[in-house]
């Protein structure tokens, strides 16, 4: 079984980067104890599921178009009146629920 260039970067780079997440990870937890964090770096960290969520979330509500800038989509308006149910309830289940059903009628209003 011959592999061409094309392939053997390909699987050399998912081999790569599997390597280097298991050993970000298992260093962590390894070492953990041996090197503890600075006091700065623990506040920092309080931030990052923080930043993860909005990282995931804002190009989801905003889909950027080459050359446009952010365009209109009706994700925009369920992700809004979700804010608003959890602002008002902070009940998950619900925020899901306003979500989604704000999005399927808009979707279904427009067709």
């Amino acid at each position: 079984m011959t592999f061409t260039e094309t392939e053997i970067y390909v699987y050399s780079a998912i081999l790569l980067l599997a390597l280097c997440s298991v050993l970000t990870r298992a260093g962590y937890m390894v070492f953990g104890d041996y090197l503890p964090l600075p006091d700065r770096v623990r506040n920092a960290l309080r931030y990052a599921p923080a930043g993860a969520l909005t990282a995931i979330l804002v190009p989801e509500l905003l889909p950027w178009r080459e050359g446009l800038g952010p365009v209109f989509d009706y994700k925009l308006v369920a992700g809004i009146v979700g804010i608003i149910v959890f602002l008002r309830t902070r009940n998950t289940i619900l925020v899901i629920v306003a979500g989604m059903a704000t999005l399927w009628t808009l979707r279904w209003l427009a067709d």
